[in-house]
């Protein structure tokens, strides 16, 4: 059998890189429950025709059809391209049995069919949290989230060597009131323009604006010196104003947009920017909105992003707003694994190496390691009775710290890095923290 070709845009770590990506998730999962979000996941196929009314992008969808349907029979359901439209599913099916407002983080592969590059997968893990409320949702929340992201995000910064993060946020509502007091008559046509401003420039969009979304060519370099305003304090609130634009949606923007820039300023110093061309593609979002990128690493695109909805989810009689923020983990982990930013302190999980003198012996080796498992202490015993150099070297291949030798009445251990062997009891002996589970460096 010929050895089969990788498929374009669908990434398999190896062991010693889901250490690092296990670390990861395990350092935003207790963020997350530390700040009372529970974890859901749901299935991975939805309803077509449901993808596609959200955010237009039905080209992007994995159809998925039986293999024993009848030839001819159209694909109805589709793997979810993100996690926020699945979660409106499910707050509709299952509002009788939650308790609102409901916080909720899912971390779950998505798949989009989209041109691969680095960065951009087709397959992809996230990492979501969310707060919906039925009705009405506090405005608090759209601070509370940025804050809870940061905090992660900061905490992979601190604790795992990954780089820094920039948020950077802006309110919708502050755009279309904007637009709507430059009599602009689509402001949603003119927020997809904007959206494009990082990729093709302020003069292009200027240009587009004009040929493609009915505004002149005087509204247009308005709405371009709007999209050009950022700040990391609420100076920006000043600058709108002497832009000489006025409505009611853009002050209640303004004033929404300044508490979140506020509050991280207290919180997160260093780690928010209001920026007001930031548009998100999606149609769902109605509020504020958030992009984050890798400091140093800006060209990778935005890690982690998402904002308010007003209306994603309803019944017909009772509807569920809501706030939330994604973090694409693939996207942020895969190209820095890749580039050998961040690796292993080990490749396996191991901790010790329980040497064998003989097969005969192999049951007192056994009875070690059991002991040492007990404690929490990973260990595997030699697969094979050999040379002890040899068990030595096998277990620095696999970046094994220690190597314990003898029966329990009798056990040495053997730091194989600095070569210091001591005398050691299962039931007592325990390595240095830093070496019971394996660490990133970066």
């Amino acid at each position: 059998m010929s050895r089969p070709k990788p498929l374009s845009g669908f990434p398999e770590l190896t062991p010693q890189e889901r250490i690092v990506e296990q670390l990861v998730l395990d350092r935003l999962r207790e963020t997350f429950e530390l700040h009372g979000f529970g974890s859901i996941e749901t299935r991975s196929v939805e309803p077509l025709d449901r993808l596609a009314k959200q955010g237009e992008i039905d080209k992007e969808v994995y159809a998925v059809q039986r293999v024993a349907a009848e030839p001819g029979t159209p694909a109805e359901l589709g793997l979810h391209f993100d996690l926020t439209v699945p979660f409106a599913r499910y707050v509709l099916e299952h509002a009788h049995e939650l308790a609102f407002p409901f916080r909720r983080y899912q971390i779950q592969k998505v798949w989009r069919g989209e041109r691969p590059q680095e960065g951009r997968y087709r397959e992809f893990t996230q990492a979501d949290i969310d707060i919906v409320d039925a009705g009405t949702l506090a405005a608090h929340h759209d601070v509370e989230l940025p804050l809870v992201t940061l905090g992660a995000l900061d905490r992979l910064h601190v604790d795992l060597g990954l780089p820094p993060v920039l948020m950077r946020v802006n309110n919708r509502r502050l755009s279309e009131g904007f637009y709507r007091g430059l009599d602009i008559a689509d402001p949603a046509a003119v927020l997809r323009q904007v959206d494009k401003l990082d990729k093709i420039g302020p003069e292009r969009v200027t240009e587009v604006l004009v040929s493609d979304s009915g505004v002149s060519l005087a509204q247009a370099r308005s709405v371009v010196q709007l999209a050009q305003i950022s700040a990391p304090d609420e100076s920006f609130v000043d600058e709108v104003h002497r832009l000489g634009v006025h409505s009611d949606e853009l002050d209640e923007g303004l004033e929404l947009l300044a508490a979140v820039v506020r509050a991280a300023r207290t919180h997160v110093p260093g780690r928010l920017v209001a920026d007001l061309k930031i548009a998100r593609g999606l149609d769902y979002y109605t509020g504020t909105v958030y992009e984050t990128e890798l400091v140093g690493y800006e060209s990778w695109g935005s890690i982690s992003s998402g904002g308010r909805y007003e209306s994603l989810a309803t019944d017909g009689r009772t509807t569920y707003p809501g706030v939330g923020l994604s973090i694409g983990v693939t996207r942020l982990l895969a190209p820095l694994l890749g580039r050998k930013v961040l690796q292993p302190t080990r490749s396996v999980p191991t901790a010790v190496l329980v040497a064998v003198e003989s097969e005969e012996t192999r049951s007192s080796a056994v009875a070690v390691a059991e002991a040492l498992r007990a404690r929490g202490i990973p260990t595997e015993v030699a697969p094979k009775a050999d040379r002890f150099g040899r068990q030595i070297r096998y277990a620095d291949r696999r970046g094994i710290p220690y190597v314990w030798f003898g029966p329990a009445a009798s056990s040495e251990v053997k730091d194989i890095r600095t070569g210091e062997q001591l005398p050691a009891d299962p039931d007592r002996w325990n390595p240095p923290a830093a070496d019971l589970h394996p660490q990133v460096r970066s």
